[in-house]
């Protein structure tokens, strides 16, 4: 029996966004900090944020606990839009604040060209960190839009570069 080979026809999709993302808990108490933030991802996932195609759960790891999930968006405008809208702008904050013992990444890949990647408080590299040199999300690497498109953000940030590293005009 002949192998039943299909592909996916992306043509309604022209600019859809694949983005892989994961928290990886690195100290005791950041197992807390991830299942206290399950139930609320779930949550935000069901209620079908405009733009969101599917979100899959994937475990990267049980030892340590490091969960995550593949979603597909639309666009990056309104993944965009989701990220800075509640309640995910209020994890965003809270969590770049203190990480609560976990590390956090995300790897987006668009169909019209480019891969973005951060990393944020990981113990250890992940993804295209293990074998790409790693270099500070500063200046023009700070925003998706700046490292992907080279083009001005058009939302603004969760929090700006200035309030993440403390430091005062």
């Amino acid at each position: 029996m002949r192998v039943q080979r299909v592909t996916a026809d992306l043509s309604a999709y022209p600019d859809l966004v694949v983005i892989y993302l994961g928290m990886r808990v690195h100290k005791p108490r950041g197992i807390l900090r991830l299942l206290g933030l399950g139930p609320q991802l779930y949550k935000s996932h069901n209620d079908c944020p405009d733009g969101l195609l599917l979100h899959e759960d994937v475990v990267w790891s049980l030892f340590p606990p490091h969960w995550g999930a593949r979603q597909y968006w639309r666009d990056l405008e309104s993944l965009e839009r989701w990220t800075r809208s509640d309640p995910h702008r209020q994890w965003w904050q809270k969590f770049l604040k203190d990480s609560g013992g976990t590390g956090f990444w995300h790897e987006a890949y668009f169909l019209r060209g480019g891969i973005d990647a951060v990393y944020d408080d990981m113990a250890k590299p992940t993804g295209l960190a293990r074998f790409a040199t790693q270099i500070p999300a500063r200046g023009a690497m700070f925003s998706t839009r700046r490292r992907v498109r080279n083009e001005a953000p058009t939302v603004e940030p969760v929090l700006t570069e200035s309030e993440l590293y403390n430091e005062t005009s």
